[in-house]
């Protein structure tokens, strides 16, 4: 079976409203947060975004999500906008949800979940990458066959429907199980040789750069080691797991990480399937941690990285914070964020004068490991 997500080219300009609901565990702020975060989420999938509206409610409808009257109300506007899709900011929607709602406003509906599946569809290059993203797909999609009916019944492309389409319904469910037996398969075996790799570094240290999406993980890496890595000023600009030789001072050296971008909400089959960033953070030295000074909502984004760190290992190993972009901040909010976050370090990925604080850490940081795993290091 040819399921790959990749077959499908991409649609331009599909014009979208995108509706988030604030539930009373939430604040307008986070709520609004999320709502901005999901449009740089649809304009990267391809998408234009006409609308969007915020909804306060005490809870999901159980078969609407925003309720019957809601888009029985919005349906004549939805229309008037031209509007071909609808995007829910909610994770994991029912089949039969998305049905009930196309039911009442004529256009197609998908959630957050699938537009990050999306885009990753789009964006993976490598081999690898592109059997991780359609085990992903095929995992987000095995449990919902029976319910989706016309949602998988559709030809052609756009955002959310990229990949397996028309054809699934006439596949029976073991025929999806045993395509995904095979991308496992085919994956460890990937995974065997990547193993092998990172023992051959085992006399050198690693350090990987983690962080929220669009933080400046790859333009940072360039800068510390002079190299060309692909960077683009979107969301999941790239999706591989690249290692680079970066001379911190002094004669020494370390290998540097780059790993797949973190966000709020990532797809649970997304996670198991890109399992090869995880590894690589979990088998690092020294984890650098970068943030985005200019995000309006640090201290969450901040919060969702620790989250998916602690998930993917419980080794002690010194985390670096480092607010990259901080050049784009003024005096005053630098030294407010240096107070929240003691011991974090500030600079600016596109001029190397402004990491010799950074260097200086990563030094620190490698004299407290060689000390303990390679004294050999130290006597250089």
């Amino acid at each position: 079976m040819d399921a790959s997500v990749n077959r499908i080219p991409s649609s331009r300009d599909e014009n979208s409203f995108l509706i988030s609901i604030q539930l009373p565990d939430t604040s307008r702020e986070e709520a609004l947060y999320s709502l901005d975060e999901l449009k740089m989420l649809v304009k990267t999938a391809g998408g234009s975004v006409a609308g969007s509206r915020l909804i306060k409610r005490q809870k999901y409808d159980s078969s609407y999500i925003a309720g019957k009257g809601f888009w029985e109300n919005n349906a004549a506007l939805f229309k008037e906008l031209e509007i071909k899709l609808v995007i829910l900011d909610v994770n994991n929607l029912r089949p039969g949800q998305i049905r009930n709602i196309e039911e009442k406003i004529g256009m197609r509906v998908i959630g957050r979940t699938e537009i990050i599946l999306d885009i990753f569809a789009c964006r993976a290059k490598s081999h690898e990458a592109k059997m991780q993203v359609e085990l992903a797909r095929l995992g987000y999609m095995l449990p919902r066959l029976r319910g989706y009916g016309a949602v998988l019944s559709r030809q052609g492309g756009g955002i959310g429907s990229r990949g397996a389409g028309e054809s699934m319904l006439e596949k029976d469910k073991r025929h999806i199980q045993k395509r995904i037996s095979v991308l496992k398969n085919n994956l460890k075996k990937i995974e065997k040789h990547r193993e092998l790799t990172r023992k051959g570094r085992h006399d050198s240290i690693v350090c990987a750069v983690a962080g929220y999406t669009n933080a400046g993980k790859s333009t940072l890496i360039n800068t510390l080691s002079g190299d060309d890595l692909f960077v683009e000023n979107r969301l999941f600009a790239t999706l591989e797991s690249y290692t680079r030789t970066t001379y911190i001072g002094e004669g020494r050296s370390i290998l540097l990480t780059d790993t797949v971008g973190f966000i709020r909400n990532l797809p649970h089959d997304l996670i198991a399937s890109f399992r090869s960033t995880f590894e690589e953070i979990d088998s690092a030295d020294i984890v650098l941690h970068v943030v985005d000074c200019c995000s309006t909502d640090i201290q969450s984004n901040i919060a969702t990285v620790l989250s998916e760190l602690d998930r993917c290992t419980n080794r002690d190993r010194p985390i670096i914070l480092y607010f990259n972009k901080a050049d784009q901040i003024s005096d005053e909010r630098r030294l407010q964020m240096a107070s929240e976050y003691p011991g974090s370090i500030f600079g600016s990925a596109l001029d190397k004068k402004t990491l010799s604080d950074l260097l200086a850490a990563l030094n620190n940081s490698f004299e407290e490991i060689a000390s303990k795993k390679y004294p050999h290091y130290l006597k250089v």
